[in-house]
């Protein structure tokens, strides 16, 4: 998949929304529910009713980008639906895109050297 560098942000509205609706449609959900700034970069993802569908959207800085993704035999893990957005890390994205269980991803833990060898 075409997608921006790791160091982007990535946010999952926990909200189901209508799958009917375009770019300008979940562009306008981000500024109006979610409050933010759908023109920063940052990668919004959206889930359908059905478990079973994604989709995300993104500025590039020439342009809105929209990922469409339909899992054929299984559905996706999606965090618990209330109001808001959540925030992922680009491994759990990874995991949740490829429809693998995101909550399992962990970040190591890696004590900063006390001096260069």
């Amino acid at each position: 998949m075409i997608f921006p560098s790791n160091r982007v942000r990535i946010m999952v509205a926990t909200k189901p929304v209508d799958f009917r609706r375009q770019h300008d449609g979940l562009v306008a959900y981000v500024k109006s529910a979610l409050r933010r700034d759908p023109f920063t970069g940052t990668v919004f993802v959206f889930r359908a009713k059905r478990a079973d569908r994604l989709k995300l959207v993104y500025w590039d800085g020439t342009g809105l980008v929209m990922v469409y993704k339909r899992l054929e035999e299984q559905g996706f893990v999606w965090p618990a639906i209330r109001d808001g957005a959540m925030s992922l890390s680009h491994a759990q994205f990874e995991a949740l895109f490829s429809g693998l269980d995101w909550r399992r991803v962990r970040a190591l833990s890696v004590r900063a050297p006390a001096e260069a060898e």
